[in-house]
């Protein structure tokens, strides 16, 4: 059988650097290839490079062929009939995908018109078919709406409705579902399953989510630094993986395989160098004491409400949510977009006044303070944030974006300052070269460093963690987790660990809690939650992921 897409000694590079080497891939039809690999790996400049999409300082040699045709040899005229036709793309963000001028139902009629030369008429009717196809609810009435007024997970559907808009032999999914809750990830990703059935289609699937490889992928490609150093079966690379970089991969993966607790190990890190493959760093085994139950709570949440005013009558963000959070003790919080965990994190640290209910941090009320109050307190509880690199100033070096907090609430002289940066840069694993350096000038994982830096320079009792690993490589996320326990272990912090990623929650909680539409409607330690899930809405969680149980782990099963 010959394939629908073939990569054939393919480069690209950009002067000397060759962001991909002597690539040789195929794709067959009716069959989706997973590409493996973290960033700078090579694999979205390959995809782009199909639609000859790439940067125009891109320099490309070699061939990539879509049914024996040569789409680097080809005309503009020729690619764009084949764009959107024959072969689609998904990009990994749909918000910046999507026109926010035009209405969803303008953009995919213009596909449709452009491509199948149908009127607008027959185009519009074509877009609401599409969009019910995709399971967009109300889809007669949505369809003039724009992509603002739609959820990330809406916004993904739409993207894959216009990708699929006229039946393409081939769709390129760039990270589809990066930043989807695990229910839409899931959605989305059994959408594409049917999809691929019903039409036949071919999928070149990028990611860095090796358990969504595992799920849906038939064949997978590892990429390396621009070069491809594996390629099998899925079964073949989940149980016998080649290279050390695979190997590497699936160890630090907490989606492959056994899915541990942080009390009884750290992860495996892959060490990247300058030459040759990587090297790998597995930690001992390790038994860390349980949190004291019987400890009196650091911070307590009593029937909390807040309603934002712009929400329905009857509505609320945050209803009657009670918690407490011990002392070195790390709580889970998990639920989909739009649940009320980041209006409950910014509750906690007084952005938000709550309409009723009670704040109770280290025996004191915090909810009745004013703002100057507050003040002395807040240096007591700080934030992890998703996006590092928009929460750091881009003007700002490293050394002043860490001594700002220090000034701010007026902890010790110049001198002392300087050498709390100091200490605190070498803490979190960076040199104390990087103080001179500005945001801009460092990796996604070195980013999160320099936020958890901050965060922890004004010594807290309590960090607030919302979706700190999110948009990592699996190697980063696995670092930036270990460094968290091992500073929650030096420092007894209590964290407070906000995510939508319910593999990262049971590695990382000793108790978790559920929030559904505004309301926590499940508690549990980190083994009951996932064996014994009580609420419908955990269930369905749970049922949205493949995490493996304990006596899977124990019988190597599932």
């Amino acid at each position: 059988m010959s394939a629908i897409l073939e990569y054939r000694h393919f480069s690209a590079r950009f002067g000397s650097h060759y962001a991909v080497q002597d690539l040789n891939l195929s794709v067959q039809p009716g069959e989706m290839l997973a590409l493996v690999g973290e960033s700078g790996s090579g694999k979205s400049i390959s995809a782009l490079a199909a639609l000859c999409l790439t940067p125009s300082s891109a320099v490309l040699e070699g061939e990539i062929h879509y049914q024996g045709l040569n789409l680097l040899a080809q005309p503009d005229a020729t690619l764009r009939k084949l764009r959107g036709k024959s072969i689609a793309m998904i990009f990994q963000d749909p918000m910046t995908s999507l026109n926010p001028v035009l209405t969803v139902g303008q953009q995919l009629a213009e596909t449709v018109q452009l491509h199948l030369g149908v009127d607008r008429y027959s185009a519009r009717q074509r877009a609401i078919t599409l969009l019910e196809q995709v399971n967009i609810a109300n889809a007669q009435q949505r369809i003039d709406d724009y992509p603002h007024h739609f959820s990330g997970g809406q916004r993904q559907r739409i993207m894959i409705a216009m990708a699929i808009a006229c039946e393409p032999k081939l769709l390129i999914a760039d990270e589809p579902t990066t930043a989807l809750d695990a229910t839409v990830q899931r959605q989305i990703l059994e959408l594409l399953h049917k999809l691929r059935r019903e039409l036949g289609m071919s999928v070149l699937f990028i990611t860095h989510d090796l358990g969504l490889v595992e799920q849906y992928a038939d064949r997978v490609a590892v990429m390396y630094r621009g070069v491809k150093v594996e390629e099998s079966s899925k079964t073949a690379l989940f149980h016998q993986p080649q290279h050390p970089y695979s190997r590497g991969l699936l160890a630090a993966s907490l989606h492959a395989g056994e899915t541990p607790h942080y009390r009884q190990r750290r992860l495996t890190e892959i060490v990247h160098q300058v030459e040759g493959p990587p090297r790998l760093i597995t930690p001992d085994a390790l038994t860390l004491p349980a949190v004291d139950t019987q400890a009196e709570p650091l911070l307590v949440l009593d029937k909390l409400c807040f309603r934002y005013p712009t929400m329905p009558p009857g509505s609320a963000s945050v209803r009657d949510v009670s918690l407490h959070i011990r002392s070195g003790e790390t709580l889970g919080l998990v639920g989909e977009s739009g649940c009320g965990k980041s209006t409950l994190s910014r509750l906690l640290l007084g952005l938000l006044k709550p309409d009723s209910g009670e704040i109770h941090f280290s025996g004191q009320r915090m909810d009745s303070l004013n703002h100057r109050q507050r003040a002395t307190w807040r240096s007591r509880i700080q934030m992890i944030f998703q996006d590092p690199f928009s929460s750091l100033n881009p003007r700002h070096s490293v050394e002043e974006i860490l001594r700002t907090p220090l000034k701010v609430h007026g902890r010790g002289s110049r001198a002392e300052q300087q050498q709390a940066v100091k200490e605190i840069i070498d803490q979190v694993g960076l040199s104390s070269r990087a103080l001179t350096r500005y945001p801009h000038e460092f990796s996604g994982g070195q980013r999160q460093r320099i936020g958890i830096a901050r965060a922890l320079i004004l010594n807290p009792d309590l960090l607030i963690c919302d979706e700190p690993v999110s948009a990592l490589d699996v190697s980063v996320q696995a670092q930036i987790l270990n460094l968290l326990v091992s500073l929650k272990q030096q420092r007894n912090l209590s964290l407070l660990f906000i995510s939508h990623d319910l593999a990262v929650v049971r590695y990382i909680a000793d108790r978790v809690m559920v929030m559904y539409q505004g309301e926590m409607v499940e508690q549990g330690d980190h083994q009951q939650i996932w064996q014994r899930p009580v609420h419908a809405y955990t269930q369905q969680l749970l049922a949205s992921v493949k995490l493996k149980t304990e006596s899977e782990l124990l019988t190597g099963t599932g």
